[in-house]
């Protein structure tokens, strides 16, 4: 049983940065698709970054390209957001995700379902 823990959340000013850590317990990040999601009050849970089984492939939102890179560290077993450029409206609850299920070389999956492992989340506000 795989367990994530997220770090790095806080209150920020619009404009600013904030990097996002996601830790591992068990088996090495490498042989995950892992995902960062993020759910506002009122909202729907919302991949912003997905990251495919070794990492060779990336996906993004529209609302955060640009100014969010995931990444993964193999060696600390660590996923990370890396968040720039703050607005308001990345006000939400962010959540890693990992998928241990067989995944294809190269997919990036974005969708809630694909994933089987998450995080207890970290909240995320950027004041105006």
């Amino acid at each position: 049983q795989e367990q994530l823990v997220e770090s790095g959340g806080g209150l920020v000013q619009a404009g600013d940065s904030l990097r996002l850590s996601c830790a591992g317990s068990g088996r090495t990040f490498r042989s995950y698709a892992m995902g960062w999601f993020r759910q506002a009050p009122g909202k729907l849970r919302e991949c912003v970054a997905a990251m495919s089984w070794y990492g060779g492939s990336t996906r993004y939102a529209y609302s955060v390209q640009g100014r969010f890179t995931i990444s993964r560290d193999i060696a600390k077993n660590t996923v990370y957001l890396q968040m720039s450029n703050l607005k308001p409206e990345d006000t939400a609850v962010y959540y890693c995700a990992a998928r241990q299920r067989g995944s294809i070389t190269g997919i990036v999956y974005l969708n809630e379902d694909d994933y089987d492992y998450w995080g207890q989340g970290t909240q995320v506000t950027v004041s105006a």
